[in-house]
């Protein structure tokens, strides 16, 4: 192809107004600056002087973070894939995909909502002998089993089905949710959705009975095979190919069908298993044996897809003439269905997806992030990025692995795969080191993400209209603090480890994109002067002790302009990318919250490990929720539950704040100091988080529900921030 004659598969255009931003920011930095002079050059002789010194590094802390902040806004791009090209190029040539759906315990993860993600992926618009689904069952659940050998039968009319009317969403629990009324296919839909219907009912009993029914267990001899069974922790591999070519699998409409897997890798109570990290390693070798795709996707088995135009769109980044060979991987956003207009818990993460990640592939590329995530086989399994690496996509499909199928039964390729999940198979190799996804992280997809870009490589960031990608978001507090709680633990062992941003990739991969992961990497931080800063200024607000200037010096302007030019600015690049005004005070809330509560855990918890005290332990998030708690969601009130530590600091701190500005209050009635005068910014900033906590003091206090906070919390909450008080005032 000329060179004159080329069109890419893939445009990307820079974001517009980085101009007047680089402007607004640089003037903000003079603002930060200030307040770094005036803590400096005021700094108290002897009362209050480590106080102020105190302030001085939570804001040199904060505005560092910020400065980290900037380089996910100076370079921001976006894609366009063309897979109407793609098509007129390679259609009769699209190379094989492998697909990789996780699940770890039935009874959070529900098997229901699994086969509806293993369903939903089988239905991409794509070849179907060249796609390839694969699940991982960490819980090594027969019931999940099961429900995966019903979802099979199902597939062989849904498939069909989706084509035949071209269905979207292709998960067929959300397809018949978004019907309000039945199409004009109406004897076909009604036929499939009681079909569906059927097989949701067999599949949800087993799973409420917590067993096979008997009809079905001897009726299959796949199950022999939990007999053995001792344990989800103590178990032999588990492997069958349900749905294959070489056993001609065929739809109803006489088509082959994708290839489908069912694993549970060996389980040993003496051999670490590494979470899903070691999933989906034994999944990248399982599927070496059987299909050997060059581009694997991998999906959490929550997350269905919502277009099945997506494996098409993504090979546009890879299979680009001039480009693609540099992509390791294309992420995908994650989208979730469940989120509420103003977002009560700031599930739907609009800035990083919508601002984040495209301030990544500015400077090289998104983070991996888990899950909606395309990866090129060849980097994934560690290969290091070449300029003389091209892959001939017209002899892309490995010949030799469909040789090597037609020479064995199905039954000996199961064997044959068996031994590449086994617990001892990674021993003495550079599994989890070298190759496949990195161990002894918590978020193990950042760290092997960071990890492949250092060789070399690559990503890409694809953010459409549509979510390629649905799923969850946790509709509790507790559930999102626990969840960013591990998240944010991970991001800072990914700062403590060998592959750290701040030494390891420095020179590797591009100052901006090491400061955008710094920005990430370094969550935890936060909570000590965030911590700081939600208490030493109301305790000195209550004891009428100034630690900010007055209102009529000079030295008030640059933080008025940094506090009220920042947060401006988040609220307007909030609503520009869909929030609501009530939507930001949520993110504003949650962002306290956190920070106060699941990043300092986060933070002495790895401190802990760091000194050999304590373990990583991977907490799955719950994907469903009661009924009630369900309409309190709805509703956006929000679900406290049960006791926790996180939650009781939370309700101190908004206790301790509410006191300190009650009692400056009464202190003012009484003694008429103008006291708003001296101390304007300490009431603005106790104030700010007595309104931010308004739910936390319903939830103590006035709520009867039984998502209310326990009475137990209110007690020890009211008790520590009345003592802090008093001691304070005593002892100060």
């Amino acid at each position: 192809m000329g060179k004159e004659e080329y069109y890419p598969l893939f445009e990307t255009r820079r974001g517009k107004g980085r101009l007047m931003y680089i402007i607004f920011s640089f003037s903000l930095f003079v603002g930060i600056c200030s307040i770094w002079v005036y803590r400096v050059s005021y700094i108290p002789k002897k009362d209050g002087k480590w106080v102020w010194i105190g302030l001085l590094c939570a804001e040199l802390w904060f505005g560092f973070y910020w400065f980290l902040r900037q380089a996910l806004r100076w370079n921001p791009i976006f894609r366009q894939p063309f897979p109407e090209r793609l098509s007129q190029r390679y259609e009769n040539m699209l190379p094989k995909v492998d697909i990789f759906v996780c699940t770890a315990n039935p009874d959070i993860e529900p098997p229901i909502m699994v086969i509806n993600t293993v369903l939903s992926v089988m239905a991409y618009d794509y070849p179907t002998e060249k796609l390839s689904v694969y699940l991982s069952d960490d819980g090594g659940s027969d019931v999940t089993f099961y429900a995966l050998l019903e979802a099979s039968k199902f597939a062989k009319h849904w498939l069909p089905f989706c084509k035949r009317f071209k269905v979207e969403p292709r998960s067929p629990d959300a397809y018949f949710k978004t019907l309000d009324t039945c199409p004009n296919n109406a004897k076909e839909f009604l036929a499939i959705k009681r079909m569906y219907q059927d097989m949701e009912s067999r599949v949800e009993n087993a799973s409420k009975l917590g067993k096979v029914p008997e009809e079905t267990y001897s009726k299959h001899k796949e199950f022999s095979e939990w007999g053995s069974y001792s344990s989800k922790r103590d178990h032999d591999t588990i492997l069958h190919i349900l749905l294959h070519r070489k056993d001609n699998a065929r739809d109803e409409d006489g088509f082959v069908m994708p290839t489908l897997v069912y694993l549970a890798r060996e389980k040993r109570p003496q051999f670490q298993h590494n979470f899903k990290a070691g999933a989906m390693n034994s999944l990248i070798r399982v599927s070496s044996m059987i299909s050997n795709g060059k581009i694997i996707l991998n999906v959490d088995c929550d997350m269905y897809s919502n277009n099945s135009q997506s494996i098409r769109d993504a090979l546009c980044f890879f299979m680009d003439e001039e480009k693609g060979h540099e992509i390791a991987f294309v992420q995908a956003p994650q989208g979730f269905e469940n989120i509420t207009k103003n977002d009560i818990y700031g599930g739907s993460f609009r800035i990083p997806h919508e601002v984040d990640l495209h301030g990544f592939d500015g400077f090289g590329g998104p983070m991996y992030i888990g899950t909606g995530c395309f990866h090129r086989r060849d980097a994934l399994c560690g290969r290091k990025y070449s300029d003389q690496y091209k892959i001939d996509w017209k002899n892309a499909n490995d010949e030799n692995i469909d040789h090597m199928i037609k020479e064995v039964s199905l039954q000996e390729l199961e064997e044959k795969s068996k031994t590449l999940a086994s617990c001892t198979y990674e021993e003495n190799t550079s599994w989890g080191k070298e190759m496949g996804l990195l161990y002894g992280c918590v978020v193990e997809d950042v760290i092997t993400g960071l990890y492949i870009l250092c060789k070399g490589w690559k990503s890409v960031y694809y953010n459409p209209t549509r979510r390629p990608f649905l799923g969850l978001t946790p509709t509790t507090l507790p559930e999102s603090l626990v969840q960013h709680k591990r998240w944010s633990e991970g991001q800072f062992q990914i700062v403590l480890s060998k592959f750290s941003p701040i030494w390891y990739a420095s020179g590797l991969i591009n100052p901006g994109l090491q400061m955008s992961y710094c920005y990430y990497n370094l969550w935890a931080l936060n909570s000590i002067p965030t911590l700081y800063y939600s208490i030493i200024p109301s305790l000195y607000l209550l004891k009428g002790i100034p630690l900010f200037p007055q209102i009529s010096s000079p030295w008030f302007i640059p933080f008025a302009y940094v506090i009220v030019g920042d947060s401006t600015y988040c609220l307007l690049e909030f609503l520009r990318v869909g929030g609501t005004i009530k939507g930001w005070w949520n993110e504003l809330r949650m962002w306290v919250y956190k920070r106060t509560s699941s990043y300092l855990f986060a933070f002495v918890d790895n401190m802990l490990k760091v000194f050999g005290f304590s373990n990583s332990n991977f907490i799955i998030s719950t994907k469903v929720a009661e009924e009630n708690v369900s309409q309190r969601y709805e509703k956006e009130i929000i679900e406290f539950g049960n006791s926790s530590p996180m939650l009781t600091l939370l309700a101190t701190l908004a206790m301790l704040n509410l006191f300190c500005l009650v009692g400056m209050l009464l202190k003012e009635v009484v003694s008429s100091i103008r006291i708003f005068e001296a101390m304007l910014l300490q009431v603005l900033l106790s104030g700010v988080l007595v309104l931010i906590n308004i739910p936390i003091y319903q939830g103590l206090f006035l709520r009867k529900d039984k998502g209310r906070l326990p009475r137990s919390v209110a007690v020890k909450s009211t008790t520590l921030a009345l003592s802090a008080c008093v001691l304070f005032n005593y002892l100060s």
